[in-house]
């Protein structure tokens, strides 16, 4: 049989283009619809993992904040005096009431809409109406707000509901270490678009842990990602997470793959390369496309390539971060692409699907291409879509698409379980972790 490439095998990777390695869990529909499995993935899982919160770029001064809401808890990010950020629960504490209603701001303390009590930024109850008329004394300055654990990485603030969480960097290990060379904390986000969708969170998950779905749901990829499992490496980490890395170059099954195709083409000009050198032979582009980057590069204010390994100059590297983030590194502009997928607040049938593109600072660029067209090389505002009524962009819509269609199957009587191709492995292994989670093995 025809086997993909394999991990490193000096790597803690497991091979995740096999089943051999899996327990064979079921994945049943009732995964995605039941209001039941709905409320065992909080109580068990997303109370425990880590979440992103925010971007570290929306805080840059003391006093800055950024709510995120997840379900029915709301957690309020804050830049402290010291530059630090803190993570607390958005209630106070006096009778529960939610404290901070933005998304984001700046102020110098917060105070609660409902009895005036008042909070420092480091979460310290700093006034309260009558503060005399307590038992025990003045609740000022012994009374604050539940801080949770909250670390940074990749330029984004990170948190979790867990008091006893591991350390970020033992959780999301090895990723820090695979994104070593790209700098990402320093990246802009030149996009960043919310997507209502009608289907459940885990879609993207299962999406994002295979390629299977290219050559039908993404056709047009085929001239420039080599999407075969043959020539694809599939990689699975103890600690829950996934990573996918296929090679630039045209596919086998591209209309003719020898040729050089229009996206190619495109690439190869973009870094002066004659297409008309590699007729006949366009797969063979990738070894000057990789040697071309790291000549021209740096010259032309691409100072990101130097940083970079041959590989990561032409291939694409999927990264699923277990349960809910997908970070893609791309060799089109040095582009990471984060995807993040959060279940709605009560019903397990609907979503919202994140997209951040995150741009390296090439010398000398004012904008930009991403999906929404040329934008300006500058943080962008959030925008808030609804799948079927905005066009979300180019592949996303496509992925969204098939989605929507399968959370509809997902309740068929004649649905039992997903039959899988070995390559496809990391999708029910992602099923299997979140057991593990459901079942109090993690």
């Amino acid at each position: 049989m025809d086997m993909h490439r394999t991990p490193d095998p000096t790597s803690a990777a497991l091979d995740g283009g096999t089943s051999e390695n899996l327990r064979g869990d079921p994945i049943t529909g009732d995964r995605y619809w039941s209001k039941a499995f709905m409320e065992r993935e909080w109580e068990h899982m997303w109370t425990r993992v880590w979440h992103i919160g925010a971007r570290l770029s929306e805080l840059p001064e003391p006093g800055d904040f950024v709510v995120h809401n997840f379900r029915h808890e709301s957690v309020l990010i804050v830049r402290q005096q010291d530059m630090s950020v803190k993570a607390f629960f958005n209630v106070c504490q006096h009778r529960g009431n939610r404290l901070v209603w933005f998304e984001e701001g700046s102020m110098p303390s917060f105070t609660c809409a409902y009895h005036g009590w008042r909070y420092a930024l480091d979460g310290a109850l700093i006034e309260a109406q009558d503060s005399e008329n307590f038992r025990g004394g003045s609740p000022c300055g012994r009374v604050r707000l539940k801080e949770l654990p909250s670390e940074s990485w990749a330029g984004f603030v990170w948190y979790s509901m867990d008091e006893n969480a591991l350390p970020l960097a033992e959780y999301l290990d090895p990723m820090q270490a695979l994104f070593a060379n790209r700098g990402v904390e320093d990246m802009v986000r030149v996009l960043w678009r919310r997507v209502a969708v009608d289907t459940n969170w885990k879609f993207a998950s299962d999406n994002f842990n295979e390629s299977y779905h290219l050559p039908t749901v993404h056709p047009q990829m085929r001239q420039i990602v080599d999407e075969d499992y043959k020539a694809t490496v599939f990689e699975m980490y103890p600690s829950g997470h996934n990573r996918m890395i296929e090679l630039g170059r045209p596919s086998m099954r591209a209309d003719s793959p020898n040729d050089v195709e229009p996206l190619w083409e495109a690439m190869l000009r973009e870094w002066n390369l004659d297409p008309a050198d590699f007729a006949g032979r366009a797969r063979e582009a990738r070894e000057a496309l990789q040697q071309a980057k790291r000549e021209k590069g740096p010259l032309s204010g691409h100072h990101y390539i130097s940083r970079l390994e041959d590989g990561e100059l032409t291939d694409h590297y999927h990264h699923t971060i277990f349960p809910n983030v997908t970070i893609t590194a791309s060799p089109f502009g040095g582009f990471v692409h984060l995807f993040r997928t959060e279940p709605h607040p009560t019903d397990p049938e609907k979503c919202t699907f994140e997209y951040m593109a995150l741009a390296p600072r090439n010398e000398g660029q004012v904008e930009v291409a991403t999906v929404a067209g040329m934008r300006p090389l500058a943080e962008a505002p959030l925008e808030n879509l609804i799948f079927g009524v905005d066009d979300v962009g180019d592949f996303i819509d496509q992925d969204l698409s098939v989605a929507v269609m399968q959370q509809r199957g997902l309740h068929s009587r004649g649905y039992r379980d997903a039959c899988l191709s070995e390559q496809e492995a990391r999708v029910r292994r992602f099923h299997e972790v979140l057991n593990d989670y459901l079942e109090d093995r993690r």
